[in-house]
């Protein structure tokens, strides 16, 4: 029997309990206290309510002095912009600790910007179905159209067969692919195509889906790699594009496709292997081997049988879609396509040949969707009143006078803290012309700047919100996203080690321009 209930005098209710155990739940002699502490996770209360106290701290403060560049022009903290920096200050708290889901918190960011006429509501919520959102959706909808069609199990098992039963070279099997496929195709785009993949390779590690180390570290590294590999070409994101052009316009030089490259590959390789070595030991797996795994890999391939009709059709959609991608870059006709359009007719192509079904459009993550609409809003509400640029101008001017490699390096510490809190793109937009115009008076080669602020933008390591894998790896509910952050400290650490090494010895010995003659 669940439970007994008793009444005594209509006064009480008492509830008895398989293990014996008894709770009084109403009447005079109920203490809500009780109710209070059975029911409230005290943790989430905590930051809940400290979200609320930085907002309230941070939008009650004194306005804010204006910040003053080299060129003396005057950056102002406006009283929306001060909102907007309170907003943020909430919203990183609630997502950090998710005191509510983080679908929800970005919610929040649009109606409080509503509320307390922050931008326009029309402005707010229009941002939640910015293009970058909904190339975001296309790109997992490639994920489930791959997991339906069993193209997922199907590349796992080969890929397993290939590095064998040890749980190292899983990683490493799994990491390298991540980083292959962004060279030629968007790191949103990829994550989006490795998470089924992932999924089908940790059921047989763990059938029962449970949090383990290796789940883990092999979610948390898919995300990390995937940036690391994303910056190698221009392929990988928008941001290199967005960078190159801040660039030509302010310096007068440009940056090829394959100049791009040269520099960036070294830097993508190393922090390729360092972060395999990294999540080897963080996230070590508790099993060194999978005993039996080849076999069993092998028996499961033949049952897949041949590639079937739907696999083709997947395979021949979603490598069109990747093509016409990868040639907006080069073939100037195509430059003027949208690449969310572009993307996004997979998922039209998808319904009409009828691979995927209305069940799973409404099996899109959109909790998933909501934090990358609430991430966009609140990023363009930095920027837009200002205070993204405030912050920017405020912290470069301190090192105004510092020895050119703090410089640098503060400039990239800058971008990487950033790119956590806003999309990538809006942290190149805001840093870069900033830094390109203070380097000159620093006697500061301007390529070091441009190549330094794009290796950072494209290693957010610290929030879900800071790039889209993040947030797909999350999907894998292996990590917290204090789990995520924690992870995310030492990994930023070691990429500003790289970086600082690249800065002041490889890049020079490359042929890089450091120092203005």
């Amino acid at each position: 029997m669940a439970g007994r209930e008793s009444m005594d005098s209509g006064i009480a209710t008492t509830r008895y309990s398989t293990d014996g155990g008894r709770k009084t739940v109403g009447g005079e002699k109920n203490s809500l206290w009780e109710v209070f502490n059975q029911k409230v996770d005290k943790r989430k209360l905590f930051f809940t309510l400290l979200g609320l106290a930085l907002f309230a701290i941070v939008y009650l403060l004194p306005p804010a002095r204006p910040a003053i560049d080299p060129q003396g022009k005057a950056f102002a903290l406006t009283p929306e912009g001060q909102a907007a920096l309170a907003l943020f200050f909430l919203a990183a708290t609630w997502w950090v600790f998710e005191v509510v889901p983080i679908g929800i918190t970005s919610i929040g960011i649009g109606v409080t910007q509503a509320l307390f006429l922050i931008r326009e509501p029309r402005v707010a919520f229009t941002d939640f179905m910015d293009p970058s959102v909904w190339f975001i959706i296309g790109s997992l909808v490639i994920g489930m159209a791959f997991t339906k069609t069993g193209l997922s199990r199907r590349m796992a098992y080969r890929m397993l067969s290939l590095v064998g039963e040890r749980t190292s070279m899983i990683y490493f099997g799994c990491f390298l692919m991540t980083a292959s496929l962004t060279l030629i195709m968007a790191h949103t785009a990829v994550a989006a195509t490795i998470f089924p993949l992932l999924m089908t390779i940790y059921a047989l590690y763990d059938e029962d889906g449970r949090p383990t180390r290796f789940g883990k570290g092999l979610f948390m590294g898919m995300a990390f790699v995937a940036g690391a590999g994303s910056i190698i070409t221009l392929l990988g994101a928008a941001r290199g594009a967005v960078a190159i052009g801040f660039f030509k316009k302010i310096t007068g030089r440009d940056i090829t496709f394959f100049g791009l490259t040269y520099y960036m590959l070294p830097v993508g390789l190393t922090m390729g292997i360092l972060l395999w070595a990294f999540f080897m030991i963080m996230f070590k797996p508790e099993r060194k081997t999978i005993p039996g795994l080849r076999a069993r890999v092998k028996q499961l391939y033949r049952r897949l049988g041949p590639i079937t009709p739907p696999e083709i059709a997947t395979l021949v959609i979603v490598f069109i879609s990747i093509a016409i991608l990868g040639l907006r870059s080069f073939v100037p006709a195509l430059g003027s396509l949208d690449k969310s359009a572009v993307l996004l007719t997979t998922t039209l192509a998808f319904f009409l040949l009828r691979i995927l079904t209305i069940e799973d459009l409404e099996a899109i993550p959109w909790n998933i969707i909501l934090l990358f609409g609430g991430a966009m809003s609140i990023g363009f509400c930095l920027w837009q009143t200002g205070a993204a640029s405030w912050l920017a101008v405020k912290w470069l001017v301190m090192f105004e006078g510092a020895h050119w490699f703090l410089f640098v390096m503060g400039i990239a510490l800058f971008v990487l803290v950033m790119t956590n809190l806003i999309m990538n793109v809006a942290a190149i937009a805001i840093s870069l012309p900033v830094a390109l115009v203070l380097a000159p008076y620093m006697g500061v080669a301007p390529e070091v700047i441009l190549f330094a602020s794009l290796v950072c933008a494209g290693m957010p390591f610290l929030l879900l919100v800071g790039a889209a894998p993040n947030a797909i790896a999350y999907e894998s509910k292996q990590f917290t996203s204090g789990e995520f952050f924690m992870a995310g400290i030492p990994a930023s650490v070691l990429l500003m080690v790289v970086l600082g090494g690249f800065i002041w010895f490889i890049w020079p010995l490359m042929g890089m321009s450091i120092l203005i003659d």
